[in-house]
């Protein structure tokens, strides 16, 4: 005993200078316990790279299955309900004195008392998806009182519990898992490779150098030589990285990457404090070219001109992250990547210049981020602000003519770069659009992969507009097919033992704007998700027989009428 108590006593600081280091914030420890009443085994944790997203909370393992009871991670008073077809499905809020409030998403069924007051207000208000907001004394919650069952609505793959912590004042997402909450996680982040640039050029200009890493001992290195060469004089560094925890077998995100060359520090990522209004940014912080084209998550440990996602990176030197390696000299790369539960791994290698540095081919077209954009030809236009792209890019047009279409198909510049915010984007038909058809055009976009459209409007002398969020491929066409209604159920039925009523809606040129489903001449609450649409059957479908008429409208108010007669 007398040996060990030296080292206990050399550890303590250790240990401290590492819950330290974990908890920058200081958010309060254990103030929150589990929403579920099963251990927690996450499928998804905070700061992971999603689509156009990131990932804003815990997404919590439900053994599978919906219906696990939730209950209230704190004191405190549900603030808000909001219901819809994607995002988080059903959901409830919760505002806790302390200065946080807690969601709780992809819920099926909320208790009863709080179902009976969601319904009376959809019924009042004569739609589903509404989004209400509570008074303090409406709903006031104890920790640990059960508020829904788990279940998988919105945009979720499976079942699960998506819980969020955020910070009233700011509304943004913080990480749950500084709270302390009871998560069990020896495992260190695993990477898988590291991407060099040349901060020289454009990001979207160029093809990263990717090289896989092998574990030797407790450091990954390069798989072949531990020297990796560029011809940038500039380089970035990113990393392809996995973590896991224990009892699941999800890949989640690490915590912090700091980046090291020849033992100084040159920048360092934390993921934690992400707001809604800023998460789109991911597109600059993940390098979006090489996930479009390769479907891997590079994330980049140097800062892109037009990303605004600043907080998340610490320690930056004069050079956004960028390495100075002009010297041609072989400089040691050290990356230290820390998880949740301060598991830490470290990748080694160096790096080195090797001279070879041509000049970049001259742009004729070049957009530079930091200010406004704008191309016009003859029958296509558009301009974007100084906050649309997040790197320069050397901008390409193409129009290829379309018999079947009004107008010809325009490429407006490559898929794979990333845009940040909606600009509108007009093209002139080529071909003379019937009076009766002028109403029903649809601006349809390809990303070279999958066709889809929007509703466009026609404007000034023949113009045709759309708000649009992406580059690629654009044209217009006419849209006169009202959207297909199929019944999961046949006409006539007694549906005495069923649960639900439901249809299949599916539209091929937009989607469905709306829709509405009548019970004998009066509104019912009939709920999307994706392309079903359901009534569970409510006191508002008495026993005896019933005529049932749903309506479906599309974005060119194209319109399907469906009428099912049953008995119940």
């Amino acid at each position: 005993m007398k040996r060990l108590l030296p080292l206990l006593l050399a550890l303590i600081p250790a240990f401290a200078y590492a819950q330290e280091e974990l908890n920058v914030h200081n958010y309060p420890q254990h103030y929150f316990r589990n929403p579920l009443n099963i251990p927690i085994y996450l499928a998804g944790n905070f700061g992971e790279c999603r689509p156009g997203h990131f990932h804003s909370g815990t997404d919590i393992k439900t053994n599978g299955k919906e219906g696990q009871p939730v209950y209230a991670a704190a004191d405190g008073y549900i603030s808000r309900i909001k219901m819809e077809k994607g995002g988080f499905g059903h959901a409830i809020y919760i505002t806790h004195p302390e200065g946080y409030a807690t969601l709780y998403a992809h819920l099926s069924t909320f208790v009863p008392r709080l179902q009976s007051y969601l319904r009376e207000h959809q019924y009042a208000k004569e739609r589903w998806d509404v989004d209400l907001q509570l008074s303090p004394s409406d709903f006031p919650v104890k920790k640990g009182q059960q508020i829904a069952w788990s279940g998988n609505t919105g945009a979720s793959t499976a079942p699960h519990l998506h819980f969020e912590i955020r910070d009233t004042k700011t509304e943004h997402p913080l990480n749950p898992e500084m709270f302390g909450l009871p998560i069990v996680d020896n495992i260190a982040p695993q990477p898988k490779a590291v991407a060099i640039y040349d901060l020289s050029q454009s990001i979207y200009e160029q093809d990263p150098k990717i090289t896989s890493l092998k574990k030797a001992g407790t450091t990954y290195t390069p798989a072949g030589n531990d020297t990796l060469r560029t011809d940038a004089t500039l380089a970035g560094i990113g990393i392809n990285v996995d973590d896991f925890m224990n009892g699941s077998d999800n890949t989640i995100a690490f915590y912090t990457a700091a980046l090291y060359m020849d033992d100084s520090i040159q920048a360092e990522v934390r993921l934690d404090d992400i707001g809604y209004d800023e998460t789109r940014y991911i597109n600059a912080y993940a390098d979006y070219k090489t996930h479009e084209q390769k479907k891997q998550w590079i994330q980049c440990l140097f800062r892109l001109q037009g990303n605004a996602l600043g907080h998340i990176f610490e320690n930056m030197n004069s050079k956004n992250g960028g390495l100075s390696i002009s010297d041609n000299q072989a400089h040691k790369i050290t990356i230290k990547i820390t998880d949740d539960r301060n598991n830490i791994t470290t990748v080694r290698f160096y790096l080195q210049s090797s001279g070879d540095y041509t000049a970049h081919p001259a742009c004729d077209n070049l957009f530079k981020c930091t200010q406004p954009n704008s191309f016009e030809q003859p029958n296509v236009k558009f301009s974007i602000d100084d906050k649309t792209i997040y790197d320069d890019i050397c901008f390409k047009y193409k129009s290829t003519p379309d018999a079947t279409s009004f107008s010809n198909r325009y490429m407006i510049h490559y898929a794979y770069v990333p845009v940040h915010h909606s600009f509108e984007l007009s093209i002139k038909p080529n071909t003379a659009i019937p009076f009766e058809l002028r109403d029903k055009v649809v601006m349809m976009y390809s990303d070279g992969k999958d066709e889809d459209g929007r509703a466009a409007v026609a404007i000034d002398k023949g113009w045709y507009k759309a708000s649009v969020r992406n580059f690629g491929t654009y044209w217009l066409v006419a849209d006169t097919t009202a959207p297909v209604i199929k019944s999961l159920q046949k006409n006539g039925s007694n549906l005495n033992k069923a649960k639900q009523i439901t249809f299949a809606v599916t539209d091929a040129a937009t989607s469905v704007k709306k829709f509405k489903g009548e019970l004998d001449g009066k509104w019912i609450c009939f709920e999307q998700h994706s392309n079903l649409f359901f009534y569970q059957f409510d006191n508002h479908c008495p026993k005896g027989k019933h005529n049932l008429v749903f309506t479906a409208t599309d974005e060119n108010n194209n319109t399907q009428t469906y009428k099912l007669n049953f008995t119940r």
